[in-house]
């Protein structure tokens, strides 16, 4: 950087301040961490021997602190996939249960925005198509925030619900079904070639409110590439045109995607195992009835505490899946 032809190649220059930006969110946090371990044992022995309560107490708390900091680098590390960092692309659709499937999708789509919340993440709504009755048979959101993909990987695959059905004057336990899947967004440093001739356009009215507009226009647009069946819709923006430049964008997404998993044999690590949305599949299971648990079938990971999770308290269960299947 202290060349003076180091600003000569613009495009160069930026990649080498990218990479210096990587390399310091690694070894700052890590030096920090390195002299606070040091520092506390030096002066341990000491405090241990004068037994001075006070002293014991605030040594124990700072060893939680560093505890705490070692297990987010740890998580950190495992975020190391080339696509880890990307923003993503999250789908949710219902299931097998009708109503109930579709009221449970509409839960989901509220955890997974409070916890964008939590995170700082900006959350679009892509697509949505609403339920029969209530909730929405599928919704697909833009996700933005560092390592959106790499932590929300985590949660792609079938999610099951055991409740008692508010829509069952005979209060009994039902069971619904409901599949997410998370890709990343690929930017256009990524080439993906798309035959125009393998895609099929198809246009509609957008649902939803809207005002005057909805209803009105053909403005939502769907896209289907032949090949693969691949199917991908949006309806956000006024435009026909942008919600092409959308599809297309997801598309290319979808595709990426589904390469990489042919390439490395891993569909479970880039966007989840595609099983069918019902019995037997499930990668983590939500029971409300009789009572309240939510346990995750991959990691056995377990959380008693029902309405955390479904308020977006979701770190625990994907840093678990993450210590398992992660990178690192």
């Amino acid at each position: 950087m202290s060349s003076a032809t180091f600003w000569d190649n613009q495009e160069v220059a930026q990649q080498v301040i990218k990479e210096i930006g990587d390399i310091k969110e690694w070894t700052i946090p890590f030096q920090d961490l390195l002299r606070r371990i040091n520092d506390l044992a030096d002066i341990y022995p000491d405090i241990f021997a004068s037994q001075d309560d006070e002293l014991l107490l605030e040594s124990k708390t700072e060893v939680e602190k560093l505890e705490k900091i070692l297990d987010e680098l740890e998580i950190k590390k495992m975020l190391s996939g080339p696509m880890d960092e990307k923003d993503c692309y999250l789908s949710i659709n219902a299931g097998a249960g009708g109503t109930e499937s579709c009221d449970w999708a509409s839960m989901l789509a509220r955890m997974y925005q409070r916890y964008t919340q939590k995170k700082g993440w900006k959350c679009e709504i892509e697509d949505e198509l609403e339920g029969d009755v209530a909730g929405i048979k599928n919704i697909t959101f833009k996700i933005s925030g560092k390592y959106a993909y790499g932590l929300l990987k985590a949660e792609s695959g079938v999610h099951r619900l055991v409740r008692i059905s508010p829509f069952d004057a005979n209060a009994k336990r039902h069971t619904s079904f409901a599949s997410v899947d998370a890709i990343p967004v690929i930017d256009d440093t990524v080439e993906v070639t798309i035959n125009p001739e393998e895609i099929r356009i198809d246009t509609y009215r957008a649902s939803g409110a809207g005002g005057q507009h909805v209803n009105k226009t053909e403005s939502a647009v769907r896209i289907t590439h032949m090949p693969t069946g691949i199917v991908v819709s949006c309806q956000k923006e006024r435009s026909q045109l942008q919600n092409k430049e959308s599809c297309m964008k997801m598309l290319k997404s979808k595709l990426y995607e589904l390469e990489r998993a042919k390439q490395s044999e891993e569909i479970k690590k880039m966007g989840g195992e595609k099983k069918d949305i019902g019995w037997g599949s499930q990668i983590r299971s939500y029971v409300f009835q009789p009572y309240t648990l939510v346990k995750d079938a991959r990691t056995k990971y377990e959380i008693g505490n029902i309405d955390s999770v479904m308020d977006g308290d979701l770190d625990p269960l994907i840093q678990a899946y993450l210590k398992e299947f992660g990178d690192g």
